[in-house]
């Protein structure tokens, strides 16, 4: 018998979904992920240290705290986890950490039935529902260097305005990596903490739009690095970053810039590769969601929630609100099909 509502996701979208759609008695089903090098089930606030920005926190959470705090209270109304054993409504312990690697993955899906609809997990299993919720995300852009990922969350970040007010920032130099229209935000919204924003740039011009490089070119903090592109991050255990060293692109020639922290901002990828095409999708590859205010796709009974859908906001309260929006969405449109 197909399930009401599968949600495939366990970011902040995800478990907020899955609240309202367990407290809605939809007694949803939820594909958390397994972790893997480029993922946590949780998305990126796994990767989060310190989150002060979503109400209710006064005093701050980790992004790890507050993903647990969310999945705790969505299992508490009858949420189901998909684990290799099957369906579970609770997080089992092993060795007083959760056994998260029995989670499941979604490797496909099948909605070219018109009805129900078919989800392929990574076992091959096929779970069918009425209704599906697509929260999986977006993951940010890195360089691919190693001591890039060894000081991630130590000084480098993909979020100015997640990251930026952070002590360790503050009255500080900072470097911005990027030249479209998000690398000179992250700059100009750094500006308001830092000492001096360094922008590399790897052309001898910017892709940002004429308003956005008046912005950079305007500001007396930020330090436009032509021709240059990050060649190490450096630091040390105590501080973090303290150094990024550039390389100039005309004559390999290297320099250090002092800087507490380094912002990429060389964009982001929608996690939607198991979707195989089968939804639309804007021009930079995110869920295009086909009704104002709502958070239909382009199949009927099939919805999306947080970043996987959204190239504009990209914060943890944005993504929970859509999550919201889509259970309930979900729940109107099963009762319309007399579903309950």
């Amino acid at each position: 018998m197909p399930e009401k509502v599968i949600i495939i996701g366990s970011g902040p979208s995800g478990w907020t979904a899955a609240l309202y759609a367990a407290r809605a008695n939809l007694e949803p089903l939820v594909f958390a992920g397994r972790p893997s090098n480029l993922m946590l089930p949780g998305g990126q606030l796994m990767f989060t240290t310190e989150v002060e920005n979503f109400p209710g926190y006064v005093d701050g959470v980790t992004g790890p705290q507050m993903m647990t705090d969310m999945r705790d209270q969505a299992l508490r109304f009858g949420t189901r986890v998909m684990t290799d054993n099957g369906p579970e409504s609770e997080v089992k312990k092993v060795g007083g950490e959760d056994n998260l690697l029995h989670w499941q993955n979604v490797k496909s899906v099948d909605f070219s039935s018109g009805g129900v609809h078919k989800v392929i997990a990574d076992d091959d299993r096929v779970h069918e529902a009425h209704a599906v919720i697509i929260a999986t995300g977006a993951r940010a852009n890195y360089l691919g260097l190693d001591s890039e990922q060894k000081y991630l969350n130590r000084g480098v970040s993909a979020c100015a305005v997640c990251d930026g007010a952070l002590p360790r920032f503050r009255k500080n130099p900072l470097v911005v990596v990027g030249g479209g229209d998000s690398a000179v935000e992250e700059a100009t919204y750094l500006t308001k903490f830092a000492s001096t924003v360094h922008m590399v740039i790897r052309r001898d011009e910017m892709r940002a739009s004429k308003i956005m490089q008046d912005r950079a070119f305007g500001s007396d903090k930020i330090s436009l690095e032509w021709n240059t592109v990050v060649d190490e991050v450096l630091g040390d255990d105590e501080k973090g970053v303290t150094t990024v060293r550039v390389r100039s692109t005309k004559d390999d020639s290297t320099r250090e810039l002092e800087a507490a922290g380094m912002f990429l901002a060389i964009g982001h990828t929608p996690n939607t590769e198991f979707l195989g095409g089968q939804l639309e999708m804007n021009d930079k590859g995110y869920l295009k969601l086909t009704t104002a205010q709502r958070t239909y796709t382009s199949v009927e009974g099939v919805f999306a929630a947080g970043d996987v859908a959204d190239d504009y906001y990209r914060q943890a309260i944005t993504a929970a609100g859509t999550g919201c929006a889509s259970a309930l969405d979900a729940e109107r449109y099963l009762a319309g099909k007399g579903i309950d």
